[in-house]
């Protein structure tokens, strides 16, 4: 291995320990209130080697979030990729279900999602194009799957050939962002007030969703 080889190799080990090291600390702390010397300090390197491979603590955002998309399309591409047995309705039902099980199992992940979903912190300064761009790909790829099942599902009549198709992919997604963040910001209320569970109410909340996708009788 030549040098030039091994300093790179080096650069990209020390790279994704200051992501890990990041992830360690928004995880346990809070994005907000975490600071680059919290994340020095964990990834015990100085903040000035911090800033030597990241711009902000905004790009060590985005680099963890590319993280959950990759993984999250990860779970999506295992369950419905090359599988053309299901009908629109029922992968749909199963896009539901992954995101589900990625919400129990990476929470965290789950909510960095979800919050740069709900935020602009997109446009924020310290973000490279690269890093933003990256993130919008990923994001369009988990998608991508949606709009597939309703294209799918007008070719074989079983959603609204009236829907068009890029829009109503947004309100889905839009749609179970809602449900979710409902489930874990309530799901004391829910169980309590509405005796529902968590996966009941999702259940619920997207048959309702689908419904309205089907056509008139």
């Amino acid at each position: 291995m030549g040098s030039a080889e091994r300093r790179s190799r080096e650069m990209e080990l020390r790279r994704k320990d200051i992501i890990e090291a990041a992830e360690h600390v928004f995880f346990e702390k809070g994005y907000e209130r975490s600071t680059m010397d919290d994340v020095a300090k964990q990834a015990e390197f100085s903040k000035r080697t911090l800033y030597a491979y990241f711009n902000s603590k905004e790009q060590i955002y985005f680099e963890i979030m590319i993280r959950g998309y990759r993984r999250l399309i990860g779970l999506l591409q295992d369950k419905l990729q090359g599988n053309n047995s299901f009908t629109a309705l029922e992968a749909l039902w199963e896009i539901t279900s992954v995101y589900y099980e990625f919400s129990c199992a990476e929470p965290h992940y789950f909510q960095a999602i979800i919050e740069y979903e709900n935020s602009l912190v997109d446009f924020q300064n310290g973000i490279p194009d690269e890093s933003r761009d990256e993130c919008y790909a990923l994001g369009e790829e988990a998608l991508q799957f949606v709009k597939n099942a309703l294209q799918k599902g007008v070719e074989e009549g079983s959603i609204r050939a009236d829907l068009p198709v890029d829009q109503t992919t947004m309100t889905l997604w839009a749609s179970m962002l809602g449900i979710f963040s409902t489930v874990r910001t309530k799901k004391h209320y829910l169980e309590r007030y509405y005796k529902i569970g968590p996966g009941e109410f999702i259940q619920e909340s997207f048959r309702l969703l689908l419904r309205s996708l089907e056509p008139a009788q």
